[in-house]
């Protein structure tokens, strides 16, 4: 049973792989966690970041000092449920205040069983991450602290995120569809490999009935639908585990239906091309990220959640299975691939989040351009 650290200062410690060690307060949930230690740059936003099925198996540290400003209201969470496995902050707020708050953050993740620390030095914690890499990590409060050497073994039992396959363990199983919202338009077949729920909305606010199908569905089910396009969400984990979409992926491709992938489905759509992945030293998280989109020049502020990245040329148009493909956009800050075209057929990805929950809104103009391929197809 877990309970809310709310006016308590039960003792925390955050264990890192390498033996670095913070000392803190218990902040949602009291006892145990494990997970990979990565940090978001965003100062806002931080319920969608909980609800992000993308998190799973991941301890997030929050670079912005205050958190839970705004308390935690019913209507922003991306799914059902928060999927960080913990949770990292300096300052947690005192008295939350907002007029669509229900409940405290710390109470929040005590009622969903998240256990946190507050009172981090988050800013000496995130330099060391960025110098030594994203690594496994474990949160120990209340009656779950052990001595300092159990808890850096049991960390490095851990399991890395490397090799992980995760997408199955956070999708729906079940179909669903979200209707258009006015005129219907168009059908998409949506491959739920981590979806946020502001994804299919973005989709049908364009006028398109979203079926939204299990990370587990095959091509035959992707066509049952009888789609205009088809679109692979974000999602956790290790691309290169992902044999089962990317072999999906390429018979979308042989059929030459409009696709768009986003986030995990960039990388799909890089693996389906040929193209590695590798996984970054510390990753991209946040909602700040600045990227080019090399086919209009403009730059985009943007949201991120990526640990992986694909290995492709920046320098070339490159030759695949399914015409010629090129990156369409980069990472300004590290030179990260973070979208990709075919230029001999309809589809492309990006590796950011353009339904921006939470985030900017300057990646919009990519749902609408997923409508421009689908009217093509159909004239």
């Amino acid at each position: 049973m877990t309970t809310s650290t709310r006016g308590t200062r039960v003792p925390a410690v955050l264990v890192l792989e390498d033996g670095r060690t913070f000392r803190g307060r218990a902040y949602g949930a009291v006892g145990v966690t494990f997970g990979e230690a990565v940090f978001s740059t965003g100062m806002t936003g931080y319920q969608e970041t909980l609800t992000d099925p993308s998190y799973h198996r991941q301890v997030v540290v929050m670079t912005a000092p205050h958190v839970g400003n705004t308390g935690v209201n019913d209507e922003d969470p991306e799914s059902s449920r928060i999927w960080v496995a913990g949770y990292v902050v300096r300052d947690p707020a005192r008295i939350p205040s907002n007029w669509r708050s229900r409940r405290t953050l710390d109470e929040e993740l005590a009622r969903q069983g998240v256990v946190g620390i507050s009172g981090v030095d988050t800013r000496a914690l995130t330099r060391h991450l960025r110098e030594r890499g994203a690594m496994r990590v474990g949160i120990f409060s209340g009656n779950a602290l052990p001595d300092a050497g159990s808890m850096l073994a049991e960390v490095r039992q851990a399991p890395e995120m490397k090799g992980a396959d995760l997408s199955a363990e956070v999708a729906t199983k079940e179909r669903y569809v979200v209707p258009a919202i006015g005129e219907k338009r168009f059908t998409v077949a949506a491959i739920d490999l981590g979806i946020k729920g502001m994804t299919p909305h973005r989709m049908a606010e364009r006028g398109i009935e979203v079926h939204v199908l299990p990370a587990t569905a095959t091509a035959d089910d992707v066509y049952a639908a009888d789609p205009d396009g088809v679109f692979f969400s974000n999602g956790p984990g290790d691309p290169a585990t992902a044999d089962h979409a990317v072999s999906v992926m390429r018979a979308v491709l042989e059929r030459r239906t409009p696709l768009f992938g986003i986030c995990f489905g960039n990388q799909i759509l890089g693996r389906a091309l040929g193209f590695g992945t590798y996984k970054l030293k510390y990753g991209h998280r946040g909602i700040n990220q600045p990227v080019q989109d090399r086919t209009t020049g403009k730059v985009e502020v943007t949201a991120h959640n990526h640990g992986f990245a694909v290995d492709a040329p920046l320098d070339k148009v490159s030759e695949t299975p399914y015409g010629r493909a090129e990156v369409s956009h980069v990472c300004l800050n590290d030179d990260v691939v973070e979208g990709l075209q075919l230029l001999d057929q309809p589809a492309f990805s990006v590796q950011y989040h353009p339904e921006a929950a939470a985030g900017p809104h300057d990646a919009a103009y990519l749902f609408d351009r997923f409508v421009t391929l689908m009217e093509g197809q159909r004239a």
